[in-house]
């Protein structure tokens, strides 16, 4: 059990649980961007694209905009959820902004009932808009032998008046007494002050991303870092989403937990290049599971008589690894950089022109989801 750090027996069949969303970029008032949005669609676009088998719950409204490879549930009476993303007009220097999320928009939750019967090897809760209840995330916790929990689907809140997203202490969400039969849990550097990460590392395995720093591991015995990947950062959005994805296909595919959070750190910096869902190479993604499978062959002739807990260890050959896969990354650098969208300088009627193809993701509306008049968001927080 992953109270002891053990590392778990992922098998090859996962369960996704979070709604898929409509997000609209919005810079200075001036929409930049629509996009198929939900931590659901960054995850299953990871898992997918490095053959990852997953099934996946998520409920839309029959308004819902995007074919996808993972149909959804359709409630007919409710929205696709909807969040609008306000961009500061300043950055860091490096193209990152600060942003304010408003959900404008919910379809509803997840009933335990809307799960599967089946059982699976690992479940993922990854809500983003309040959608998954304690009594949803018991239920996964019953019917899959490891969970990786994104801890802004438990700890956000909603502002009645606008949507304006906000974070309550994990203590007080009503999900805290679940913390003992988690196996992961993600925050990002902004949520971690919402979680005590003292007492969440005595029952499982707590991963906090810092965007350019990387990452950093926190379990019973231990803490460590983990080497980011250098990119520039265009749209934050899903970057952790993407991040949680490729940690867990790490896992699956035999990783020990730092060769992992590594993967992880790689598919969260190819995410921030693009503007929404990202699209990963054919070549890029085979030349990654290749890294993979030469990385994990490497480790069991390594490690073949070493104890599990030793997994939460840097094993030999782990800044080779890291450097097997940042080369991997300059596979596609070239053909990204003539597609990404800066929202520094998109022009005013970019959401015009519709979504860039590189999305892989077809528009089935004519009319853009966003309709609502744009308001200032000064004051917020």
């Amino acid at each position: 059990m992953l109270v002891e750090q053990k590392q778990p027996n992922m098998g090859r069949r996962g369960l996704v649980v979070g709604n898929y969303c409509h997000d609209v970029l919005i810079r200075n008032d001036v929409v930049v961007g629509e996009t198929l949005g939900g931590a659901a669609s960054f995850i299953s676009n990871v898992l997918d694209g490095v053959s990852i088998r997953c099934d996946l719950v998520s409920k839309v409204g029959s308004d819902f905009a995007y074919s996808v490879a993972h149909p959804p549930i359709v409630v007919p009476t409710s929205p696709t959820t909807l969040f609008h993303a306000f961009f500061d007009s300043g950055s860091d220097g490096e193209g990152a902004c600060d942003r304010v999320l408003k959900r404008v928009r919910f379809c509803g939750a997840i009933e335990p009932s809307d799960l599967p019967e089946s059982r699976f090897n690992f479940g993922m809760a990854v809500g983003v808009a309040g959608e998954i209840l304690p009594e949803t995330l018991e239920r996964m916790l019953d019917i899959c032998e490891v969970v990786f929990v994104d801890i802004q689907a438990l700890i956000r809140v909603f502002d009645s008046s606008d949507g304006t997203v906000r974070l309550v202490g994990l203590k007080g969400s009503g999900f805290f007494h679940l913390l003992p039969r988690i196996g992961f849990l993600k925050a990002s550097a902004e949520e971690a002050p919402y979680v005590d990460v003292e007492e969440a590392r005595k029952w499982c395995c707590v991963l906090i991303t810092n965007g350019k720093e990387g990452c950093t591991l926190y379990w019973k015995d231990g803490e460590m870092q983990i080497s980011p990947f250098p990119t520039v950062q265009i749209d934050p959005t899903g970057a952790g989403d993407s991040f949680l994805g490729g940690f867990v296909a790490g896992l699956v595919q035999g990783l020990a937990v730092p060769d992992a959070a590594l993967l992880g750190n790689l598919f969260g910096s190819m995410t921030v290049g693009q503007i929404g869902l990202p699209k990963f190479e054919l070549r890029l993604l085979q030349r990654v599971k290749d890294e993979v499978q030469r990385r994990k062959m490497q480790s069991i002739s390594c490690c073949e008589d070493s104890n599990d807990d030793l997994k939460f260890v840097k094993p030999a050959g782990h800044q080779q690894f890291h450097s097997s896969l940042a080369a991997a990354k300059l596979t596609s650098a070239a053909p990204l950089q003539e597609c990404q969208w800066d929202l520094r300088n998109s022009p005013p009627r970019a959401i015009e022109q519709g979504i860039p193809q590189y999305t892989g993701q077809q528009k089935l509306l004519l009319n853009p989801v966003y309709e609502e008049p744009i308001q200032s968001v000064e004051g917020t927080q």
